[in-house]
């Protein structure tokens, strides 16, 4: 499950014969990333992050040719939370919920912690 991909052309959405919309996983991902606990948010990256007013999602989705699917979420966690716990958690949270919503296994799910956010 912790197999890093090199990039991947992505084509549409499909797995298994179903198409599935895109916004449908990545709010799969989005709300199992952000049930566990540490995580603080999930984060667009790089500039589109700070750029953006709108909460744009901070989620991959991919499929290979192969018909293998390669999700990759940004995350802020808490300040003072092991940093590879909740990688590993929010791993297993989004597998997980792809499984048992969709019936789709990830091949892979990349965790990029962003940032770190302190308490106010």
């Amino acid at each position: 499950m912790a197999k890093t991909r090199e990039n991947t052309a992505c084509s549409e959405l499909r797995l298994e014969g179903v198409d599935l919309a895109p916004g449908v996983l990545e709010t799969i991902v989005v709300l199992a990333t952000e049930s566990v606990e540490g995580v603080a948010a999930v984060t667009t990256p790089g500039l589109a992050g700070l750029m953006s007013k709108q909460g744009a999602k901070g989620v991959e989705l991919c499929v290979d040719e192969a018909g293998l699917l390669a999700v990759s979420v940004h995350v802020s966690v808490e300040y003072g939370q092991p940093l590879r716990h909740i990688a590993e958690s929010v791993q297993t949270a989004v597998y997980e919920a792809l499984v048992s919503q969709t019936g789709t296994k990830a091949d892979t799910v990349d965790v990029f912690i962003d940032g770190i956010t302190f308490p106010a």
